[in-house]
């Protein structure tokens, strides 16, 4: 019961990691407030939660007023926040020429705006608590990927962003932490082909892709008081993707 009597953001809650998340800070004893912009998703997920320790906000991170709304909501409702869980995220594929720059704002919104407009306005009910942040980043933020130009470039924003916030807060109690996931089996992995998830697998040191609830864990970790000297981290939670230098794995016989 590490988050009793705390309250705990988490945005993009409606599915996937941020789903987890929220299960996880529950089962620990916190107050959740689930954020998406997918109300009935939220309904669905909430609806494993205990009534009284648990609250469904509708809101779209990329639109400021609407996250100033949420954020009014929950202090209205708790008075406090504790922890912020920036996990609400957007992927569109492509090369900067085949997305083009309609896309890049859409991504940017959510996945930049939306982390700064969350954090920004959290942030002095956090100096409040002596809270802290976990961003949902990717390893997509600290390398590049095939075809998600966009995609990488917000990650690796938000990457920064991380240290940058650290710093600056640190002496006002706030840390300021972010996990770096790679492949993990959620709603927008689960249609690959299996051919697809095999050549990932070849990748992936641990040679399978991760569970939601793994990287929910290292959120966790990351927001207990037992990491309290922890701050300005993007932390790996990759099953080694990124201790590879890229070369080719060579057989046992190879030598």
């Amino acid at each position: 019961m590490r988050f009793q009597r705390k309250v705990v953001v988490v945005t993009g809650a409606s599915s996937g990691i941020g789903a987890a998340a929220v299960e996880r800070f529950a089962q620990e004893g916190a107050t959740v407030v689930l954020v998406s912009r997918q109300l009935h998703k939220l309904q669905r997920v909430a609806a494993r939660l205990a009534p009284d320790r648990h609250m469904v906000v509708q809101a779209d991170v990329a639109d400021r007023q609407a996250v100033e709304s949420m954020i009014g909501q929950v202090m209205g409702r708790y008075a406090r926040i504790d922890v912020l869980v920036n996990n609400a995220g957007v992927q569109i594929p492509g090369t900067v020429l085949q997305s083009g720059l309609d896309n890049w704002h859409k991504v940017a919104s959510v996945n930049i705006d939306g982390v700064l407009a969350c954090s920004t306005l959290a942030l002095p009910h956090l100096i409040a608590s002596r809270g802290c942040i976990v961003n949902n980043v990717s390893v997509s933020g600290l390398g590049g990927d095939w075809g998600g130009a966009h995609y990488c470039a917000a990650k690796s924003a938000v990457v920064n962003l991380t240290r940058a916030m650290a710093l600056d807060h640190a002496a006002d109690g706030v840390r300021v932490n972010s996990v770096c996931p790679s492949l993990v089996m959620t709603g927008m992995t689960a249609g690959f082909a299996a051919e697809t998830c095999e050549k990932f697998y070849q990748r992936i040191p641990m040679e399978r892709a991760g569970e939601a609830s793994e990287v929910a864990s290292a959120m966790a970790f990351l927001a207990i008081d037992d990491a309290s000297f922890i701050t300005g981290v993007n932390l790996l939670v990759d099953g080694g993707v990124t201790a590879s230098d890229g070369q080719l794995r060579l057989p046992a016989d190879a030598f």
